[in-house]
């Protein structure tokens, strides 16, 4: 230690501008924003200048420092923030700001201007659009909302895309929205093409869906809401008994169980269906930030869309350079099958973030799995430091109801603790009548479980994936390692390090041990 200390003492001695006696870091630096939880995954160019004075210490102030503070104040405009983020700077200081992001989908319930802005308002960091649910013209009208609202009210609300994915799924069930299964109701299940409603038949969208099924088997709807007995096997319609009643919602989910057990596919679907890949190119055009990607089986996948997302958006630049395309769209790999739980780490390593689909996953494993298999899969992703989503059911009773259930605020609860990146509501803000409420709902819950978790300093230390390859990437992971240990709130410049920052979570704030990381940070890049 006590060559460290010397050596931060040369280090600080090379860079005046870090002043051991100034609260406030003076200069304004160029950098490129992070807008996701410490993942690079959208940049927006801006400068920013740093100060977190609180007001008992501004009273403290000698005429210098109070002066210094002024002018960091005066420069509200150019801080790099959006404006909900800046609000919450003043009103909590660095160590208030919440941590964990918020994820909104946009349905028919909240897709005016003016319901957009009060989400944004209200924390939401992301705009979701299922591309399983309306039209094309649709989603770019809520993506040009979304961009002017981030234009013209100062928000920084990313857009993300979510692929339908290659799935069976309910098209129709003769009914306008959702249509109950009654107890000993006799239904079919087809892939026949119809237009005119019929009464308790129900078509899939996939010709080889009643493949490999036998008599006997279980169909399961959306992963218990309703259950039939296949009773009749007719070409390749089924004839199915209702066992447990239930309401069968447009596009739900099918699953086929026999004795327990999941049956296993005979037919091997693409990744991206031919509707997927019209809708990427619209994502690209429109310049989303992100593009959650459905029913991933493995890492090639990924890498296949990453190259095409790469090559179409080099031609957009090229064919419109007046016109601002985002240049660097990233890829969420949906976790939400079988396959993808077998090849976990090859997919979160080839992927730009993790979204958890705790929905479409319950279909495919026991409900009682799947606790631990989100710790699991949160911890895989902090370890090889991506980002991760919990999705699905977050505060489902807030489509119908104003206030959640303690049940449902205990999850959430959970997973801000396990430490997940981001949490997602889906048709809570899509289709319920309380979009708004949900998003207080999540936005509290996780900023009180951060302050929780800081109080009780529950920080426990990973057993770290080493990420650095040269001598300086690992040097600047060993500090990163260090500050976990010390309770250090670290800034930077250097990208490499605020990686591994955010890998683990740094908490506190400790100024004259921010000058020296500042200062190593500067000798290691320059």
């Amino acid at each position: 230690m006590g060559d460290s200390a010397l050596i931060c003492s040369q280090i600080i001695a090379k860079n005046p501008d870090f002043n051991s006696k100034n609260r406030v870091i003076h200069d304004a630096i160029s950098f490129r924003r992070v807008c996701f939880s410490g993942e690079k995954l959208r940049f927006r160019k801006g400068r920013v200048g740093v100060w977190a004075v609180m007001e008992a210490e501004e009273r403290e102030m000698g005429a210098e420092e109070r002066e210094s503070t002024g002018v960091l104040k005066s420069l509200e405009g150019s801080l790099g923030f959006d404006v909900v983020s800046a609000s919450e700077l003043k009103k909590k200081g660095f160590l208030g700001l919440r941590k964990t992001k918020l994820v909104c989908t946009i349905g028919p319930a909240c897709c005016s201007l003016d319901d957009l802005e009060k989400l944004a308002l209200g924390g939401m960091n992301v705009a979701r659009l299922n591309m399983c649910h309306n039209t094309i013209e649709w989603h770019r009208n809520v993506i040009r909302k979304i961009k002017k609202l981030n234009e013209e009210k100062g928000f920084c609300v990313s857009v993300m895309i979510d692929t339908e994915g290659s799935q069976i799924n309910v098209v129709d069930h003769g009914a306008p929205s959702s249509v109950k299964a009654e107890d000993g109701s006799i239904w079919s299940f087809t892939t026949e093409n119809f237009e005119c409603s019929r009464p308790f038949t129900v078509q899939a969208n996939y010709e080889g869906f009643a493949e490999g099924i036998k008599v006997g088997d279980e169909l399961v709807i959306d992963g218990g809401m309703a259950t039939f007995e296949v009773i009749e096997k007719i070409g390749n319609d089924l004839l199915c008994k209702c066992t447990d009643p239930g309401l069968l919602l447009p596009r739900a989910k099918l699953s086929f169980w026999r004795d327990g057990i999941l049956v296993g596919k005979n037919y091997e679907p693409p990744t991206l269906s031919t509707k997927d890949w019209t809708d990427i190119k619209f994502g690209i055009s429109e310049g989303v930030d992100f593009i959650a990607m459905s029913f991933v089986k493995d890492a090639d996948a990924i890498k296949h869309l990453k190259n095409y997302i790469s090559t179409n958006s080099s031609k957009s630049d090229a064919e419109s350079p007046d016109v601002s395309i985002h240049r660097s769209i990233k890829v969420l790999a949906k976790i939400e099958s079988l396959e993808s739980l077998h090849k976990l780490e090859e997919i979160v390593i080839a992927s730009d973030g993790i979204m958890i689909a705790r929905g479409d996953l319950g279909v495919e494993i026991p409900l009682e799995q799947i606790p631990t298999v989100q710790e699991k899969i949160v911890h895989v992703c902090r370890k090889l430091n991506k980002p991760v989503i919990v999705a699905s059911q977050l505060l489902e009773s807030m489509i119908e109801y104003p206030t959640p259930t303690r049940a449902e605020v205990a999850d959430v609860s959970e997973a801000v603790r396990q430490y997940a990146d981001a949490l997602m509501l889906s048709g809570e803000s899509a289709i319920g009548s309380f979009g708004q409420k949900a998003l207080s709902v999540l936005e509290m819950t996780s900023s009180r479980m951060e302050l929780w978790s800081r109080e009780e300093n529950r920080q426990s230390v990973l057993q770290q994936h080493l990420l650095g390859v040269s001598l300086p990437d690992q040097i600047a992971e060993q500090i990163c390692n260090c500050a976990v240990e010390m309770g250090i709130f670290c800034f930077s410049q250097c990208s490499s390090l605020a990686d591994g920052a955010v890998q683990n979570k740094l908490e506190w704030v400790d100024f004259n041990t921010l000058h020296f990381l500042v200062g190593c940070i500067g000798t290691l890049c320059f």
